[in-house]
């Protein structure tokens, strides 16, 4: 008998102990290596996607939109002056958050000792993409973080999704919905300022991130949170004035091009609104820019009221990837303007909102629709007939439809979650909320609608 065999129970206990925890390290450095590889592949398969663009279809007309490889990021290199050595905001204006300006000044710098245009074009969307897909990784990793250790195969759904593959190198998104993402595993951790600082540096890439305080704000509220939430909302005003008063100071007319461009641009493609428009439905269809813009305000307006009431409400505090999700979509549902790319925005608040398959699917397949309808019916339009690859507005308008249902029946879902918190599968697994932080299993404190369940902490 060796002194292993008389050893207490204790010890084996502990050894016992040890040795699940070094397989849970085992397990978790073995996904995420697995989640690494994926996501580079997913971004080479993005980036090769545009091979014809990159030999030449972007400089002779409709060829992009038959290879159906555009990118904003080739023409704007040239658009925004900075093929000609000019400044974002300072001595250009740009149609972008500063963030947006920043990384186009950076990567500009790098190519410019490249003496042919196109070709310095061309490194100039290569050498962003490479950025863009350091952003993409670091997205999926913190989408596994915020799934929970038991769902952390979950951001595969991010990182292999067909239409984020497809729509990841248009334009900058990927950096906001990366800070943004980044920011929700910070809140995850209850680093509150570091939250603050990544969700503020992510409203400086693109707005929409900013419409997540709400839904922030509403559970911290029901919870009792509140001192949490300043210092999170505190860390992003001054990350946001941080890298935006410069700018502003320096080139108020460059900085603030952003918000003037879009109050006075109208309905775009992609949009409900430009539907309505170009079917010329009475009344909806015949709208002033002005008035579009406090119409589509006013619409948002009421369905942040009802997340508002679903946040307070709710049998059971709604996990906070279900509101995040919610308010993005419904901004996305009611604005002027919904670019193919915005599909990015969505995609870890699905997945985190609602890791089911079936409906996610749906939304796949009709995102993947629109993005093959959107360049054919350019097509159209820069031919003026429904010819070489082109669609008519039929077609392209049933594609505009099914992503606007699949959207709308994601949120019906997800809020009926909310409403039946046992039919949600992430609370199935007896957690709370994994991306919650300081929420989860917290009780209530404030509520519209209280039971003696719903005062009592919830497990997780």
């Amino acid at each position: 008998m060796t002194e292993h065999d008389v050893a207490p129970h204790g010890a084996h206990g502990q050894y016992a102990g040890s040795l699940a925890a070094r397989r849970r390290l085992a397990m978790a450095a073995g996904s995420t290596t697995a989640l690494i590889i994926a996501s580079l592949a997913a971004s080479a398969v993005a980036f090769f996607s545009k091979e014809a663009c990159r030999a030449g279809a972007w400089n002779t007309g409709i060829e992009q939109y038959q290879a159906h490889c555009y990118t904003d990021i080739y023409p704007l290199y040239f658009n925004e002056g900075l093929s000609a050595g000019k400044v974002p905001y300072l001595g250009h204006p740009v149609e972008y958050p500063v963030l947006i300006g920043a990384a186009m000044q950076a990567v500009a710098w790098v190519v410019r000792p490249i003496s042919s245009p196109l070709i310095r074009g061309r490194e100039f969307f290569d050498m962003t993409t490479a950025v863009l897909a350091l952003f993409a990784l670091a997205a999926v990793l913190a989408t596994a973080y915020l799934a929970g250790q038991s769902r952390r195969w979950t951001a595969l759904l991010v990182v292999l999704s067909p239409a984020v593959i497809l729509a990841a190198f248009i334009n900058w998104d990927l950096i906001a919905m990366s800070l943004a993402t980044l920011g929700m595993a910070a809140w995850a951790g209850r680093r509150h300022a570091l939250a603050g600082v990544l969700l503020g540096l992510a409203v400086a890439t693109k707005f929409y991130p900013v419409f997540l305080f709400g839904p922030l704000f509403l559970l911290c509220l029901r919870a009792g949170r509140l001192r949490a939430f300043a210092a999170a909302a505190a860390a992003a005003a001054l990350a946001w004035l941080a890298v935006n008063l410069p700018v502003a100071v320096a080139a108020p007319g460059g900085w603030s091009e952003f918000y003037r461009f879009n109050n006075s641009r109208g309905a775009d493609w992609g949009s409900i609104w430009y539907y309505f428009e170009a079917e010329h439905w009475p009344g909806v269809g015949s709208m002033t820019i002005g008035a579009l813009n406090h119409v589509s305000l006013l619409l948002f307006a009421v369905a942040c009221a009802a997340i508002g009431v679903l946040a307070l409400a709710a049998p059971r505090r709604p996990r906070l990837p279900q509101l995040f999700f919610l308010t993005i979509a419904a901004f996305l549902l009611a604005n002027k303007v919904w670019s193919p790319q915005y599909v990015i925005w969505l995609a870890p608040l699905v997945v985190l909102a609602r890791p089911r398959l079936a409906a996610y699917a749906l939304w796949q397949a009709a995102e993947i629709g629109y993005f093959l309808a959107i360049w054919a019916y350019l097509i159209t339009i820069v031919t003026g007939a429904a010819g070489a690859g082109g669609i008519g507005q039929g077609l392209y308008f049933a594609a505009v439809l099914a992503r606007f249902l699949t959207v709308l029946l994601l949120c019906v879902l997800v809020v009926r979650d909310a409403l039946h918190p046992e039919s949600d599968i992430v609370r199935r697994d007896g957690v709370d909320d994994p991306a919650g932080g300081v929420l989860s299993g917290a009780p209530d404190r404030v509520a519209l609608r209280r039971t003696a369940a719903d005062s009592a902490p919830a497990t997780g």
